[in-house]
């Protein structure tokens, strides 16, 4: 892991018209930030909600709120003061985390910093000019014509499935198992003309990412830690790289939640920071940008522009990333939410939980019961919840340290051996990789069996580094054996039943979001 680990408002004489507005979604409903800004570049300052004009128990049912739907964190940052920091057990606020697709949106701020540099000409430029080198397949003029400001919009026209509202994610799948990934997505057919369609893709991103590299000379993980890293003073991170050591420009970047807060505070000022502007001017402001309708079954209203999310009705933009790793901006509220979590977050629920409990530019009079809530629901969170833990089975002697072993499977499953008698009970299991070819790698976790998760060592190389496991089990009834795992500071939790039958196992995986996966194994003799 790399170790390198607001402005004031002007009150007008309709302000409470206003806010009346902007709670309900009508329009703005506070004067932009002006140059009074606290600066977190060292440390965030702290407030009472109050002092900065919000509510505690509003923000205190909010946090109760995140206990009750798998957050790992919650932060809301006003006027550039933290106003509530909650940490859900087993997670602490010392642990990177990963934010999986929420890293586009760094990847793409990355681009306008090229652009501000003065290194990239203009954001129509087309991509395979930056790629002279490369022999690319399906060629043809739509190809020709796929422009940088294409892929920030996710509107290339690649033919891409990644199952943005459900489906079997095969484009990635097929990425995942190359050995260049940038070739791949390079050598993609053409589905659409650039510009016209949206389609979520996470080979959009890569591109960003080698193309920062063509035009910077090294990777975009060494160019961030120059140019956004360090004058924001994030200092702890971990950014995985793809198999020709590119930076990952999709996901694989762990950040600390106030380092995430420092990002969407760089947007709410315009991309501004301790007076310098980072970004080119406009490019923050992504209210104003020409919007690309996501076209979301669930929501009419959703667009997208430059790898953010955008609710224009709501007034609120938010880079997003699987199982609710969110940094929203608020520019009408001068406010940044952020939240990291196991499970997807309701974008709309955490926009209308923060707005709500704003209910004044000035300050508000001190309220003790309120704080008090808001007091008990954070301290409340720190606690990890015990549970329920069946009854011992029979056969736990019998499967203890034997070895199951595993041909070609779903799970890339090699071998698995449980340790369920021993004084320090755990698991060791054998994964498969797909890359390089035939190489496979070995982990040991603890696992709890009182109900609580036992934390593992930090992976340090391996499919997933950076992360750190947490495991507890349980036998569900005398066959079965289920194991709850956590990869703390990943946002993945992911349940195993193990369905014992005489020598063979059936393995039985399901995510967070409910997809199953599963493999048969057989005890060595």
């Amino acid at each position: 892991m790399s170790k390198h680990i607001q402005r004031p408002l002007i009150l007008n004489l309709a302000s409470s018209l206003c806010t009346l507005m902007i709670l309900v979604g009508i329009g703005p409903a506070y004067a932009q930030a002006t140059d009074n800004s606290p600066w977190p570049t060292k440390e965030w300052l702290t407030s009472t909600p109050e002092e900065q004009g919000m509510d505690s128990s509003a923000l205190a049912k909010l946090v109760a709120y995140g206990a009750d739907h798998n957050f790992d964190s919650l932060l809301v940052v006003r006027h550039g003061r933290i106003v509530t920091e909650a940490y859900y057990a087993p997670y602490t606020a010392d642990i990177p985390h990963e934010i999986f697709s929420s890293t586009k949106a760094v990847t793409g701020t990355l681009l306008g910093m090229v652009y501000t540099d003065g290194v990239l000409d203009r954001l129509d430029h087309p991509v395979l000019d930056f790629f002279p080198d490369r022999r690319v397949a399906n060629m043809d003029d739509r190809k020709k014509a796929l422009t940088v400001k294409d892929l920030l919009n996710m509107t290339s026209g690649f033919d891409w499935d990644q199952g943005y509202e459900g489906g079997p994610q095969q484009t990635m799948r097929d990425m995942d198992r190359s050995s260049n990934w940038v070739q791949f997505v390079l050598d993609r057919p053409m589905a659409h003309p650039p510009g016209e369609v949206y389609n979520y893709s996470n080979g959009d991103a890569d591109l960003v990412s080698a193309i920062i590299t063509r035009l910077t000379g090294k990777p975009a993980e060494d160019y961030a830690r120059q140019r956004l890293f360090a004058p924001l003073g994030i200092a702890d991170w971990y950014w995985n790289r793809d198999p020709q050591g590119l930076t990952i420009g999709y996901g694989m970047l762990f950040l600390l939640p106030r380092d995430m807060a420092k990002i969407g505070y760089l947007y709410l000022h315009h991309g501004e920071w301790e007076g310098k502007q980072l970004l080119p001017t406009g490019w923050a402001d992504i209210l104003n940008h020409p919007l690309v309708n996501m076209h979301a079954s669930y929501d009419p209203n959703q667009s997208y522009s430059n790898f953010f999310w955008v609710f224009p009705d709501k007034h609120a933009y938010m880079a997003t990333g699987k199982d609710g790793q969110l940094i929203a901006v608020f520019p009408d509220l001068d406010i940044v939410a952020v939240t990291t979590a196991t499970k997807y977050v309701k974008y709309r629920a955490l926009i209308d939980g923060v707005s709500s409990a704003v209910k004044s530019q000035a300050p508000l009079p001190p309220n003790p019961n309120a704080a008090a809530q808001l007091a008990n629901a954070i301290s409340d969170a720190t606690v990890e919840k015990s549970a329920p833990v069946g009854p011992v089975s029979e056969i736990a002697t019998t499967i203890s340290g034997k070895t199951y072993r595993f041909s070609e499977n779903q799970l890339g499953l090699k071998s698995l051996t449980l340790f369920l008698a021993d004084a320090r009970p755990h698991v060791e299991y054998e994964l498969y990789l797909d890359y390089p070819t035939g190489s496979s790698f070995t982990s040991d976790m603890p696992i709890g069996l009182d109900g609580f998760y036992r934390k593992g060592l930090p992976a340090l190389s391996g499919p997933y580094p950076g992360h750190i496991p947490a495991v507890r089990g349980t036998w569900s009834n005398v066959q079965t054996f289920v194991i709850d795992t956590r990869d703390i500071g990943s946002g993945t939790q992911i349940k195993y039943r193990l369905s014992f039958d005489g020598r063979k196992l059936n393995i039985r995986r399901i995510d967070e979001e409910g997809w199953e996966l599963s493999a048969n194994g057989e005890r060595d003799p």
